[in-house]
């Protein structure tokens, strides 16, 4: 055996200057991705040149050494700033035209991914080959995503010719003309709530609308199918396959996220089994399966190429295993749609081979920082997803916290064992603070769920749904395979301490808690392990700041075309109304306010559903289901589904009560009206919230009427901060009401370029001329009020904003 020479060669360690030049670049990159306006790109490309220049005159004209390295750092950390900038005002130059929003456009184009069918119809992002405004050429974002809607959505019921029929079967790689009505990107902005723009952004999107197919428009032509994006037609194939075979569409949902990457197949209550028991990273393709399938591809590569002699002496079958390895690996990881799990395996697959290649010997960190850089150079903005730091802080606590003892003497099957054991609890504890700090819980039956889950996923069910885009029958067994995991993991995700809940904790309680469980899975005497318990309490015990007693903060949430309103005094809270049903799978409620709820750690006490408008009570089912213990206040009639949920307590004028030193009294309507038939709209509960000296007025869709019988009937209406009825409807708002209350700010609750035209221009002119600073949800996002702070009313959108936001009117 030969042994390798007590001297290192030339280049087997990485340059002392690598991994700090490797970790400033992606600081500058971090750093860029804080701006809140782009500069001119020349400037970036100009910051970029002479980053340049600053690091080859420190490698070619300075001795080796601490300044050397410091000036090499310098100069990437400003080209990481710079390089990343110019990007992205190459990207802000492809934003749309706001004078082409809400216009009828003819485009032509190529369906550029695998659509997604949904109750109400199916989504597409389609690729720019031609537009054209009244039959002049006009010019749009390169990438557009698209809804094709059925039925009456956003059309008028009572005409038949507005009704649009259901969309045919639409691939991906073919070519359509389509009708469609744009808008630029816009997202609801809430408190720790997802960022639509970002993602947007990130995908290349600078353009949103919906397909206009009805019998009054330009009937939608498939003009080709073609051979663009081959992998997306693959893709689709093959969910589609997977449907075909699969009779059980949950099942099948499963089965197709771990074959093709499509997270959206898996149904949402799926989704909330795998998250209660920590194994959602399974439910994609994650940098487990890529490494799988990287060690079966080398495996036959290498089978494959020793059975020709002349292919081995021209090159060594374990340097071709290498490559063949990697390289279906990598397409696998593109075929399952290039996530960020899947990109971080890919390189970290790639740069371990080429060091191995090269006969190259670079420390773990080196290799680490590497890899995170080629990443973050293919895509800066995968700085901002959870997933990223997810993956590499448990690859990093791993390479920290291993020995390679335990792996070099793993060879028997009780040794693996012990080792799969130690790395599934060193991740756990290490990355519990970090997922506490992303997402406001962590599941504390995960370690347990993922012993049973890994083996099962990674050696049963992920080789079953692989194999069966060879031989479609073995999707079958795939579907039993999932079955039976699912029927392991619902009962662990039942159990009342599956999770551990807090509130949302500053970045600095995060980075102390993560430091706290590395300390506390570090290979060190355990005296000094226990360093790390007192790291961890900020994060596990963070509680988010209320008022003081005597005080009061409304939320008014940005949940689109809807209401939500927040009230928290300092040992109570009580939801207004519950927002929109987006869909048949999605409203506010899951999206906005459940989220909203759990980083805020809060205990509903009361829910309050001003009507039964949908706009109203739309998320109403999924903040009732997470908070048991909350009543329910509204005015929905008996026979409400909602009513099977928890029973209500019909709201009427005179009803208060007080919490903290702050009374909630009910304004509107009377207890006899509801022995007289109404509107939904007239039957509004009015709450008005005051401590004595500050109020607020929550007036859900009241009209004219109501208000002016609210005014005659002397009901105490002044308030410093006005919920605008009926988001700003021409039909509300009188100049009476608006005297009456004579609010400081009012607030609209409304979606961007909504169909209604809320608020209506002549509203906006009454509190105009009655100096009233009227602030809505699309250019404010979420808004908090604080009745300690009556002049001051906090606007989400502004207060973290960045250049991928879309601020309407700052065009």
């Amino acid at each position: 055996m030969t042994s390798l020479p007590s001297a290192n060669p030339p280049g087997w360690t990485a340059p002392a200057a690598l991994g700090p030049g490797l970790l400033a670049a992606v600081g500058g990159v971090a750093w860029q991705l804080q701006q809140a306006a782009l500069w001119s790109g020349w400037l970036y490309a100009g910051l970029a040149l002479a980053a340049l220049v600053l690091v080859v005159c420190a490698l070619r004209f300075t001795r080796a050494g601490h300044w050397r390295n410091g000036w090499v750092c310098m100069g990437l950390l400003l080209l990481g700033f710079g390089l990343t900038g110019g990007r992205a005002s190459l990207q802000a130059a492809e934003r749309l035209d706001p004078a082409l929003e809400g216009r009828d456009i003819t485009v032509t184009g190529w369906v550029a991914a695998m659509p997604q069918r949904h109750a109400t119809g199916l989504r597409l992002r389609l690729a720019v080959g031609s537009a054209s405004l009244a039959g002049q050429p006009v010019r749009l974002p390169p990438l557009l995503q698209l809804g094709w809607y059925s039925g009456a959505w956003r059309a008028d019921p009572a005409d038949p010719l507005a009704l649009q029929p259901s969309p045919p079967e639409v691939k991906a790689g073919e070519q359509w003309q389509l009708t469609v009505r744009l808008k630029a990107p816009h997202g609801n902005h809430n408190p720790h709530g997802f960022d639509y723009e970002l993602w947007l952004w990130d995908q290349q999107v600078h353009a949103t609308g919906y397909v206009r197919a009805s019998a009054k428009d330009p009937a939608p032509q498939r003009l080709a199918s073609s051979w663009r994006y081959p992998v997306e037609q693959a893709r689709q194939r093959v969910r589609d396959a997977v449907f075909a075979q699969v009779a059980d569409p949950q099942v099948a949902g499963v089965i197709a996220a771990l074959v093709t990457g499509d997270q959206s197949a898996i149904d949402r209550a799926d989704w909330d089994v795998f998250r209660a028991t920590g194994v959602a990273h399974l439910m994609s393709i994650s940098g487990l399966h890529i490494t799988m399938f990287a060690w079966l591809a080398a495996a036959l590569v290498n089978a494959l190429w020793r059975r020709s002699a002349r292919l081995c002496l021209w090159w060594p079958a374990p340097h071709a295993a290498l490559v063949g390895g990697v390289a279906l690996a990598a397409a696998y990881a593109l075929f399952s749609g290039w996530g960020v799990p899947a990109q971080r395996t890919v390189c970290m697959l790639a740069v371990a081979a080429l060091l191995q290649a090269s006969g190259r010997h670079w420390p773990p960190i080196t290799r680490w920082l590497l890899v995170m850089a080629v990443v973050v150079a293919l895509d800066p903005w995968a700085l901002l997803q959870a997933g990223f730091w997810l993956s590499f802080v448990a690859v990093a606590v791993l390479f920290a916290t291993n020995t390679g003892a335990e792996s070099q003497g793993s060879t028997r099957a009780w040794g693996r064992f012990r080792l799969i054991f130690r790395e599934q609890a060193v991740v756990t504890v290490a990355l519990a603070p970090l997922t506490l700090l992303l997402f406001g819980q962590f599941s504390l039956v995960g370690m347990l769920a993922n012993l049973l889950a890994i083996p099962w996923v990674t050696l049963v069910l992920t080789p079953l749904a692989m194999a069966g885009a060879v031989f479609t029958p073995l999707w079958t067994l795939a579907a039993s395979a999932t079955d039976a995991l699912v029927w392991l993991l619902r009962p662990m995700a039942g159990w009342p301490w599956a999770t551990y809940a807090t509130a949302a904790a500053p970045l600095w309680a995060g980075v102390a808690g993560l430091a706290g469980g590395v300390l506390l899975v570090w290979r060190w005497p355990w005296p000094l392990r226990m360093l790390g318990l007192p790291l961890l309490l900020p994060v596990l015990l963070w509680q988010a700041p209320r008022p003081v007693p005597g005080e009061f903060e409304l939320l008014a949430a940005d949940v689109g075309q809807g209401t939500a309103v927040l009230v928290r005094t300092a040992r109570h809270s009580l939801v207004y109304d519950a927002g929109p049903r987006f869909s048949s799978e999605s409203d506010a409620g899951h999206r906005v306010l459940v989220p909203l709820l759990r980083a805020l750690d809060e205990r509903v006490d009361t829910l309050v559903l001003s009507h039964r408008d949908a706009d109203h009570t739309g998320g109403a089912e999924a903040v009732l289901a997470t908070q048991p213990q909350a009543s329910l206040l509204s005015s929905i009639e008996d026979a409400h589904p909602l009513q099977a949920l928890r029973p209500a307590t019909r709201c009427h004028a005179g009803q208060r009560w007080a919490w903290d030193g702050v009374t909630f009294e009910v304004l509107h309507p009377l207890a006899g009206d509801y022995q007289t038939p109404q509107k939904s709209n007239a039957m509004s509960c009015v709450l008005r919230v005051s401590n004595g000296r500050r109020h607020a007025l929550l007036t859900g869709d009241i009209e004219a009427a109501q208000e002016a019988r609210l005014v005659a009937s002397g009901a105490p209406l002044q308030a410093d901060v006005l919920l605008v009825p009926h988001h700003g409807s021409k039909t509300s708002s009188t100049g009476a009401f608006l005297a009456q209350v004579s609010p400081r700010f009012a607030l609209v609750q409304a979606a961007y370029r909504n169909r209604f035209g809320h608020p209506a221009p002549a509203v906006l002119a009454r509190y105009d001329a009655l100096g009233i600073a009227v602030f809505d949800s699309p250019g404010c996002g979420a808004m908090v009020w604080r009745s300690a702070q009556p002049a001051v009313l906090d606007c989400h959108r502004n207060a973290q904003r960045r250049y991928w936001h879309h601020h309407p009117g700052a065009e």
